[in-house]
């Protein structure tokens, strides 16, 4: 049995952590950041399976959902007056079918903002004034779970909004709005852990540097210094040296403004086999030898204004772990310095990475979206070659700039 210990923050020296596991939970309902323009608004659409409700998307809650009766359906938000708006974030729940086309309508003129296969998560679009936006699912392998459709008149629309902070004297997160610069941040202390942290519901770290589990190895059979339950959160977090097997999240989570200043084996593995987005904003990582992201279970991961200097992959979605997933990645926005991939997928297995806004430092020869052939446990993927502008490495030259 996990027991539960209180964090104890201390301006002087570090505070040491022997506990077996630390749990923070949060209550279900949170009052999510106020530039979400969906809280002030309501809600409605085209019909709802047995136990949700339209309302559910804008109620600032991951832990409940709107779900259309069937594989299709349209779910909308709402303003009594005319509101501008130019990105949404869409946040799916565990559980529901894979969407695999979208439209997002302008409905008081039925006009298409945008369109776009796969799950959709971070959306812009052209500023517009509007009274209702719909997000109209055309297609799924089943009928999907919205947990949240939030809004935003701009820049929010860039980043998941956070909900609030279990340590009052954190610092608000600073990672994740803008352009990644390369610069590292200052650590605002020091927490020494012997064992993995827990953390359910939201864990702010308040840009202190925990330290330091594992060997610095390759080797897999090391504990993460952070287990992530679904749908949490673990932000503002400098991940010392040893780092053990860094992040582990169990279902879909967020990652935000987290630094690792050596990634050992791998800096975070998504696990989670229900489906949905689990987000990296912000943050940074250096001095790996393989991959800094892996991805063992299903859905998508998507990896925003994150800097990554020295390594082998930025993301690489598992070739030959024990169950074979359809997985896919989103990137945007990142600096990478001295890598040679930017993403690994497995295209037998209908693997899509979508890459925009990408910087090679030092990379001039790296592999944007490179195709591997996923096979069974036991045996080596074998690496089929690069890929641009086809049904698997959505990504144009134009995406990337070399410097």
């Amino acid at each position: 049995m996990k027991r539960s210990v209180a964090l104890r923050w201390s301006a002087g020296a570090a505070t040491a952590i022997t506990a077996a596991a630390i749990m923070l939970t949060l209550p279900a309902t949170q009052a999510l950041a106020a530039d979400n323009l969906s809280l002030a608004g309501g809600a409605d659409g085209s019909s709802k399976a047995s136990g949700t409700s339209y309302g559910n998307v804008k109620d600032g809650s991951t832990s409940t959902y709107w779900s259309p009766a069937s594989a299709t359906g349209y779910v909308s938000v709402k303003w009594s007056s005319a509101t501008t708006v130019s990105s949404a974030i869409i946040r799916q729940a565990s559980g529901g079918g894979s969407i695999s086309a979208w439209r997002l309508l302008n409905a008081d003129t039925g006009a298409v903002l945008t369109s776009g296969s796969g799950s959709p998560s971070t959306i812009s679009f052209s500023s517009t004034s509007l009274k209702k936006l719909t997000l109209d699912i055309t297609s799924a392998s089943a009928a999907p779970r919205i947990a949240e459709f939030e809004t935003y008149a701009s820049g929010g629309g860039s980043t998941p909004t956070t909900p609030p902070t279990t340590t009052p004297t954190s610092p608000p997160p600073t990672g994740g709005s803008g352009t990644p610069t390369g610069a590292w941040p200052s650590s605002a202390g020091s927490v020494s852990i012997s064992s993995t942290v827990n953390v359910s519901g939201t864990f702010d770290g308040g840009m202190k540097t925990y330290c330091c589990i594992g060997d610095g190895s390759q080797s897999e059979s090391q504990d993460p210094m952070f287990k992530i339950a679904n749908g949490g959160t673990l932000q503002n977090v400098i991940l010392g040296s040893p780092a053990g097997d860094g992040v582990h999240c169990e279902g879909t989570c967020t990652i935000r403004n987290v630094w690792w200043n050596d990634i050992g084996e791998d800096a975070a593995t998504f696990k989670g086999t229900g489906g949905g987005t689990s987000y990296v904003i912000g943050g940074g990582a250096r001095n790996g030898s393989d991959k800094t992201f892996q991805h063992n279970g299903n859905g998508t991961v998507s990896i925003s204004g994150f800097y990554l200097s020295g390594s082998g992959k930025l993301y690489r979605g598992c070739g030959n772990c024990t169950n074979s997933y359809t997985r896919h990645v989103k990137i945007d926005n990142v600096l990478l310095n001295d890598i040679d991939m930017v993403a690994g997928i497995n295209s037998n297995w209908g693997d899509t990475a979508t890459i925009t806004r990408v910087t090679l430092s030092n990379a001039s020869s790296a592999v944007v979206c490179g195709k591997y052939q996923g096979v069974a446990k036991g045996s080596e993927p074998k690496y089929l070659g690069a890929g641009w502008n086809d049904s698997n490495c959505k990504v144009s030259q134009s995406d990337i700039t070399y410097r």
